[in-house]
């Protein structure tokens, strides 16, 4: 198998990066400082406290059956979501991501060709498209990652989209890309696609990579009805939609659906004074300002993230 003949290059005992976020119940507390003031908390607004205690000794129950699988001399570390940007990853390391699918997307775009298998704590909460191991085949994974192993996991290199402003800063995405206004107001911009020019207003511009097709973009298209095939999650390919584009005496709503290849990125010129930004997946506070003047150029990522998938779809 592809991945598992490329880890065999690395070293013979590789270090496993545990990669989580807090439970709704842990940000809880982390507001309301005790577990008492926390129920209160949600009994004051007609709810209880019981469901996120439930969720979180499922995932502390999964997380805590994870690291019992590591064998005692296996290197390894334990990183919060939060600690993502200033972790260093090393080039062989064995990422287990231990939560929702979207904890995938915030740790790809921190690594640079590692190992990547999604371990889902909880089946009947979180779909598991990206984290679709259970826990109990941690063993057999880190087996196969380390190069030996029963050839049941197979590897997939999903491409990514690379947002890069005219300065070389850049955002990397794994689902897609947003270019728009921070609040709710208009976003203006000169977008370009493929030698076509347009300037516009609107609520802003997505831009999916494969593995986004199936979440925010799908949304859109089924939305307008679009017939076009999306991207697949290994292609090399991202679709980019116009959000409630504003046809007006100065702006236009033609350019509102389209693809960006190698060599064919879509960039949009911010006429925004301010509160134009650029984010990724979502994470508004991982953002680049995009104002008055500014260019970015989105594109397929040079670098892929490597998932590590169950060997045969179930």
């Amino acid at each position: 198998m592809e991945g598992h003949g490329q880890q065999k290059q690395h070293s013979s005992s590789p270090r496993v990066v545990v990669v989580t976020r807090p439970t709704r119940l842990e940000v809880l507390l982390e507001r309301q400082g005790t577990l008492g003031q926390a129920a209160f908390y949600q009994r004051s607004r007609g709810q209880s406290i019981e469901p996120l205690q439930a969720e979180h000794e499922r995932m502390q129950s999964s997380l805590d059956f994870v690291l019992g699988q590591l064998p005692a001399e296996q290197r390894r570390t334990h990183v919060d979501r939060s600690e993502l940007d200033r972790f260093l990853f090393a080039p062989d390391d064995i990422v287990l991501v231990v939560g929702q699918d979207g904890l995938v997307a915030n740790t790809a775009k921190y690594l640079s060709g590692q190992l990547v298998a999604g371990i889902n704590p909880d089946f009947e909460l979180f779909e598991g498209v990206l984290c679709p191991h259970h826990p109990e085949v941690v063993t057999e994974l880190l087996a196969w990652c380390s190069g030996s192993g029963e050839a049941q996991f197979r590897m997939e290199h999903r491409s990514m989209a690379q947002a890069r402003r005219e300065d070389g800063q850049q955002l990397l995405a794994l689902n897609d890309v947003f270019v728009g206004h921070s609040s709710h107001q208009s976003a203006r911009y000169r977008l370009t696609s493929e030698g076509r020019e347009e300037r516009q207003s609107s609520s802003g511009i997505i831009c999916s990579t494969g593995t986004g097709a199936t979440g925010w973009a799908r949304s859109i298209v089924l939305q307008r009805g679009i017939e076009s095939q999306m991207p697949g999650p290994q292609e090399r390919l991202l679709a980019w939609f116009v959000r409630e584009p504003w046809p007006s005496v100065s702006t236009g709503a033609e350019l509102n659906f389209g693809f960006c290849l190698d060599g064919y990125p879509l960039k949009v010129v911010s006429e925004m004074g301010s509160g134009g930004v650029v984010f990724a997946d979502g994470i508004e506070n991982d953002r680049l300002e995009f104002l008055e003047g500014q260019t970015v150029e989105i594109s397929p990522a040079e670098h892929t993230l490597n998932l590590v998938l169950p060997a045969a779809e179930h």
